[in-house]
């Protein structure tokens, strides 16, 4: 089932469009064919990915909070949407120390938002809420987690991500279950991405490369962290596939469709489960420079291990990672070299790596890009 057989003229609601995420997922969608219309704030980064792809002008632009039910009701009864993708949150772990009311309101209350305008609008839809491996409560195992581990966290971004898991799980078995239900349901959680286009501070790829474009040496905090490092291209072709699966079993009556209204993890390979350390390491052999441990005995908590089993994406969407850890670091550099050198290349970049992905996706005979 290749995604255009899906999207192509459907009307799809994106929230967090001019996120780092979410700008790949509208650009993706857009050339799927999808009528998009975005709702978030304005981008918070400077350069930001959605100003680069000129998105304002290619889609249904509107800036809203997702904290604001009421604004939410009225978009999603406007739109009417075939499918709902939640991006729109409070992404990062440092900034969730020093702002933890913002990020619980976000990331818990403005998920419970765009459920229950999904809920009021009563038509058929497909809603998937994206979420995060920091939200298991992590114990710094060796083993990777599963969907059905516990939910937690420590910092206020991680617990604000699990406590949004029990909250969509809540919906699901109140509102969106049985034979009747108008409004199908899943979450995915995703692993550490990188790619072009991320502008966030406190996160290594963009400190590395704000760095590089400097000539100043790179700052490592914390070069022993482990994280399961994949490029957005991966966890994306896994919503779109766990979206569309949902739907295309929906309008069959399929019986496998209430497996699908679940929990899913997307992630990258285990070789890809490396350091920070390793990260840089691998991006100076593409954009040549010298990093310095600057790592604080005094800073806020992170997780030091943290991996994910991504048995049941294989297994019932057949979905697996495209590009190891090499070709995600290379082509991640890649895009901010060029970009460096040529800012105008950034849509041409980045169109052209969704398709050189789907290539390599359709020669892994993977049935989304089949």
């Amino acid at each position: 089932m290749h995604f255009a057989d899906t999207y192509r003229g459907k009307r799809v609601l994106l929230t967090g469009h001019t996120g780092f995420k979410g700008s790949w997922l509208a650009e993706w969608l857009l050339s799927l064919g999808a009528e998009v219309t975005g709702l978030a704030l304005e981008p918070n980064t400077q350069p930001a990915l959605f100003d680069e792809l000129k998105l304002e002008g290619r889609l249904d632009h509107h800036i809203g909070d997702i904290r604001d039910l009421g604004l939410v009701s009225r978009l999603v009864e406007k739109t009417q949407p075939h499918f709902v993708f939640h991006l729109a949150a409070q992404p990062l772990v440092r900034l969730s120390y020093a702002q933890p009311v913002d990020t619980f309101a976000t990331n818990v209350m403005g998920t419970v938002h765009v459920m229950e305008a999904v809920r009021l609008a009563a038509r058929p839809c497909t809603l998937l809420c994206v979420s995060t491996d920091k939200c298991y409560d992590n114990r710094e195992w060796v083993h990777s987690y599963r969907e059905v581990d516990a939910l937690g966290g420590h910092d206020p971004y991680s617990a604000s991500k699990g406590a949004a898991e029990i909250a969509i799980s809540s919906y699901r078995r109140s509102f969106f279950s049985g034979s009747g239900t108008l409004v199908h349901i899943a979450s995915a959680r995703a692993g550490n991405v990188i790619g072009g286009g991320d502008w966030a501070l406190d996160r290594i790829m963009p400190d590395c490369i704000r760095a590089l474009a400097r000539g100043e040496s790179v700052a490592v905090r914390n070069k022993v962290a482990t994280r399961p490092w994949q490029h957005v291209l991966e966890p994306l072709s896994g919503y779109l596939h766990l979206a569309a699966s949902i739907h295309q079993a929906a309008e069959k009556k399929a019986p496998e469709l209430n497996q699908l209204c679940s929990a899913f993890n997307f992630g990258p390979a285990l070789s890809s489960n490396r350091s920070v350390a390793d990260v840089v390491n691998e991006a100076l052999k593409h954009w040549p420079g010298t990093w310095e441990d600057k790592s604080d005995p005094y800073a806020v908590h992170e997780a030091t291990l943290l991996n994910l089993a991504t048995d049941k994406a294989r297994h019932l969407l057949h979905w697996q990672p495209v590009w190891n850890f090499e070709q995600t670091v290379a082509r991640t550099v890649g895009w901010y070299h060029q970009c460096h050198l040529n800012p105008a290349s950034a849509p041409g970049l980045t169109a052209q790596q969704i398709t050189d992905y789907t290539a390599a996706a359709s020669s892994a005979h993977l049935p989304w890009a089949a």
